[in-house]
């Protein structure tokens, strides 16, 4: 079975629309990193525009799955080391969306990118800052009963 991405010699049309979608929209802030085994991910530092923050920066990687497009690129926050328990889970990539709300506020294999999923990291940043200011997560948040087995999570 080959890569959703193709192959260094013969990249599929699906990464040339990622890569066209990222730069377009954030130049070259981040950087496609290819490694030898292993998936493909963007990597770049984007500026978090708050005034209580020491540094703006935050490093933010996102990762494509195998199984991509049909489960969503992971996105993670890489520096500063930030963890919430709410909306992210402990490998510390960010929970971005409720599936439940389906394709069209969600994650859709045929229109979503990087380039979404990036821009929900970015929002979830500033949700983030704003629960550590607030203690109140900002959005409509589904009430979960806590006696709900979590699914196993694969660890990197």
């Amino acid at each position: 079975m080959s890569a959703w991405w193709g192959s260094k010699n013969n990249v599929s049309n699906r990464l040339r629309l990622e890569v066209e979608a990222m730069r377009a929209t954030f130049d070259n802030t981040f950087k496609l990193v290819v490694p030898p085994m292993g998936a493909l991910y963007w990597e770049g530092d984007v500026e978090i525009n708050l005034a209580t923050l020491q540094s703006p920066l935050h490093r933010l990687k996102i990762l494509y799955p195998n199984e991509y497009p049909h489960r969503p690129a992971e996105a993670y926050v890489l520096r500063p080391r930030i963890y919430s328990e709410k909306h992210q889970y402990e490998d510390g990539q960010l929970c971005l969306f409720n599936p439940k709300d389906g394709t069209q506020y969600g994650w859709n294999p045929s229109k979503s990118t990087a380039v979404t999923v990036t821009g929900w990291a970015v929002q979830w940043i500033y949700a983030y800052y704003t629960w550590r200011a607030t203690s109140e997560w900002p959005g409509i948040e589904e009430r979960v009963d806590p006696n709900t087995p979590l699914p196993p999570r694969r660890r990197y």
